[in-house]
């Protein structure tokens, strides 16, 4: 009875905690307003906002501080919410592949093992299942136990969005995280004469509530530039070899990577070709067209790797 009984308990608290995680999300966007909130209160209406009115250079500068603030952040919330209302990607309702692409397995696989129907098709023999989705699963196609659903090109699941990052707005992704650093950089120089002045001996103008708004605001922003640019370096490594998080764990020991066409098509395969759209939340109408990879079903692989076995 007891050994019965140790399944469905292990099962319900993982669900648990997969609900948890939904919840969590919230919370975070309401997290990352905060913040933003914070920060604006702190750099445009308790500093250099009055500032603009004091004459001078102070004013000139101000001016441009203010100026590129507002324009990154309008940015970074443009990149932040497209990541939050884009679908990262869904396998398509009775889609099913020819032959499997993503060759990373070395015995052929059927339906059965994956815990499927077996492909009527007995040439078929490596389409992939997916354990709990129970449907065939395209190549780089990950399953995420908080959605509940099989990702396109899955790079993980992110709290902070309320969403998965796969094919479909992993470059949103990748905005959010640039402009989130040049933000927060940005009011880390601009709020450090500020800081400074806590631990000077002069007088410092303003409230209490002021004084603490700003250096809040500083410890945040210098916080976030920190850890941010760290995910940054890391996701453009990832670009630049065209793989993502869950595949860079899993073919770690992998000499060759059959996605890796080189750093320009590699950062093609995530921004597309069209320069004008690589630094907004967007893509072209003809790179959509013209683009497979960017609909999250199908990849171009080296020629000579396409047969080779991982």
């Amino acid at each position: 009875m007891i050994m019965h009984r140790s399944g469905p308990t292990m099962a319900w608290n993982v669900f648990k905690f997969c609900t948890a995680l939904r919840g969590l999300g919230s919370i975070m966007i309401l997290l990352v307003l905060g913040v933003v909130a914070v920060t604006y209160y702190a750099l445009v209406l308790t500093n250099y906002g009055p500032a603009l009115y004091a004459g001078g250079l102070d004013s000139v500068t101000a001016f441009a501080i203010l100026l590129i603030f507002h324009c990154l952040l309008v940015m970074l919330l443009w990149s932040y919410f497209s990541v939050v209302f884009t679908d990262p990607g869904g396998v398509p309702p009775n889609w099913r592949p020819v032959v499997d692409e993503e060759r990373g397995d070395t015995v052929p696989l059927t339906g059965s093992e994956y815990g499927g129907t077996p492909d009527p098709d007995p040439s078929n023999t490596r389409i992939r299942y997916c354990r709990k989705c129970n449907h065939p699963k395209p190549p780089r196609c990950h399953h995420c136990s908080v959605c509940g659903r099989c990702i396109l090109k899955m790079d993980h699941h992110c709290v902070w969005v309320v969403n998965c990052v796969g094919a479909l707005n992993y470059k949103y992704f990748l905005l959010f995280l640039f402009y989130t650093f040049l933000e927060t950089s940005l009011v880390t120089l601009s709020l450090l004469p500020h800081f400074v002045a806590f631990f000077s001996d002069g007088e410092i103008p303003g409230t209490p509530g002021t004084l603490a708004t700003t250096f809040l605001a500083f410890v945040l922003n210098l916080a976030f530039a920190l850890s941010v640019l760290g995910f940054l370096i890391m996701h453009m490594s990832l670009v630049a070899a065209n793989t993502t998080t869950i595949e860079a764990y899993e073919k770690k020991t992998t000499p060759k990577w059959r996605y890796d066409l080189g750093r320009r098509k590699n950062f093609e395969q995530v921004f597309g070709t069209d320069k004008r759209y690589w630094f907004i939340p967007a893509y072209s109408d003809e790179d959509l067209r013209k683009m497979p990879a960017l609909q999250g079903l199908e990849y171009p692989s080296k020629p000579d790797l396409d047969g080779q076995e991982f």
